[in-house]
């Protein structure tokens, strides 16, 4: 099972990072959990917003998201990021920690 809404961890300044990361779950989702387990995985500060069980939530990432229902959907400083297959994506291509390192705006 995931954290609650807003459940991420501490910023890890000492390491730079600092970029602002919200990621829209949903209960039972196994790319959520591996979307979040990966940004768990670099000690990323990050917000879980839980749409399972809200349509204002749901409605409010879809419009963020360009219209996507699926979850998770992923924002790193308010940029659409996509889903899981894209945050690997980018991860794999090594651009991800880029992205996550950039000061907040």
């Amino acid at each position: 099972m995931m954290p609650p809404t807003g459940a991420g961890r501490a910023p890890d300044h000492a390491s730079g990072i600092m970029a602002k990361v919200e990621i829209y779950t949903s209960i039972m989702c196994p790319y959520c959990s591996r979307a979040v387990g990966l940004l768990q995985s670099k000690n990323i500060a990050f917000e879980q917003i839980d749409v399972s069980m809200s349509g204002a939530l749901r409605q409010t990432m879809r419009s963020r998201a360009g219209g996507r229902t699926s979850v998770p959907q992923i924002f790193i400083d308010d940029e659409h990021i996509g889903g899981c297959d894209d945050l690997m994506a980018l991860e794999s291509a090594g651009h991800l920690d880029a992205l996550l390192n950039r000061p907040a705006p």
